[in-house]
């Protein structure tokens, strides 16, 4: 069936609907991942944005639910130029297209995603509307009105619990001598794994949680604060709460880690701004120095937003935009040390957490 993409500048591209069939608009974003696909998807940092894969062949090794960041996709919609319609992998569970019709997501395939990716890194990022028949005036205003608000609170979890290894969640309260406060802005699975891996009991905290209530299941053991990942402009009137919240957290003196938006959260808590990107940095070859050391690292990474500040403590090679703050006994980063999918060259920031966290409880 025909599908048509209406992008805010008047641009109009015909494909056709994979996966769910319907109208849809959101802001488009490209990441250059060649793999990945699934963790993408499952990532809730997408949440209201339409994802386009730059890479040609999505699909190729199926579905693998033991991948996932989260169980649900937040992305609005899935750009792909050929999804691979018979998977090959021992793991795979079904296809993509099957997998984006069971959860309602809409795909669109067959444009020239190599023109789409180009237009957006030339004018910046914008918004598009998917539609079932040729686009009209009223396509392209919803286009250009969309906004994304709201995101955190929308996919934040709505309790708190202890969860074991980051997937499967459990009653029991005992667990590793460290423990971790996750505030879940949009966690991926994989921060809580690194965590489980290095001793640590995590406990996950809704978004709105005050900072009284985190603080009191810190009391008595080894423990740190870990900010998630998470959707939107991180100077959202929305989240005014959690920065008052992160203020509060950091004149407890508890160690906190933020990882992407819980970095600008963290700093904006700490005075600083961000900005928005021209167009972002989506995928898992982007290259960032640590400023003490001048090591390079290539991490994967998924952010429109940038925080802006002059003492960094890692930038990105590519564009030299803040890549990470250090504020003492707290510190953050913008990329993804977890890297599901992607490389794990910074997976040591977890332990260098884990000893700021042993310093902290001996004073």
């Amino acid at each position: 069936m025909k599908a048509y993409l209406a992008m805010e500048n008047g641009i109009i591209m015909e494909g056709e609907f994979f996966g769910a069939h319907g109208e849809v608009t959101g802001e488009v974003v490209f990441t250059t991942g060649m793999t990945g696909y699934l963790e993408t998807l499952t990532d809730q940092s997408y949440y209201g944005q339409i994802v386009l894969q730059t890479f040609p062949l999505i699909g190729n090794y199926g579905v693998i639910p033991s991948d996932f960041e989260s169980d649900n996709i937040a992305a609005k919609a899935y750009i792909v130029k050929h999804p691979c319609s018979a998977p090959s992998n021992f793991r795979s569970e079904g296809g993509l297209s099957e997998f984006l019709r069971e959860r309602g997501i809409v795909g669109l395939c067959g444009i020239d995603t190599r023109a789409l990716t180009k237009m957006i890194r030339q004018s910046g990022v914008m918004n598009g509307k998917i539609t079932m028949s040729p686009p009209t005036e009223a396509d392209f205003s919803e286009a250009r009105a969309y906004c994304i608000k709201g995101g955190v609170a929308a996919v934040s979890s709505r309790k708190v619990e202890r969860i074991d290894g980051g997937i499967r969640k459990v009653e029991r309260s005992g667990g590793g001598h460290r423990r971790v406060a996750l505030i879940d802005l949009g966690a991926k699975r994989g921060i809580a794994a690194e965590l489980h891996a290095r001793g640590c009991e995590v406990w996950t905290f809704p978004h709105d949680t005050p900072a009284s209530e985190i603080l009191k299941i810190l009391e008595g053991v080894p423990a740190g604060i870990m900010l998630s990942n998470g959707p939107g402009d991180p100077a959202d009137p929305a989240n005014k709460g959690i920065i008052e919240t992160l203020r509060e957290l950091m004149r407890s003196g508890v160690p906190i880690f933020g990882i992407c938006l819980g970095h600008q959260l963290l700093a904006i808590a700490n005075g600083h701004s961000t900005q928005k990107l021209k167009f972002g940095h989506r995928g898992a070859n982007q290259p960032v120095k640590e400023v003490a050391t001048g090591r390079v690292y290539i991490i994967s990474q998924n952010h429109g937003y940038a925080v802006v500040a002059d003492d960094c403590s890692f930038v990105n090679v590519n564009d030299g935009t803040c890549e990470g703050m250090d504020y003492g006994n707290s510190f953050s980063v913008q990329f993804h040390p977890e890297a599901r999918g992607g490389p794990l060259d910074t997976a040591f920031l977890f332990d260098r957490f884990i000893e700021r966290m042993d310093a902290y409880a001996k004073g």
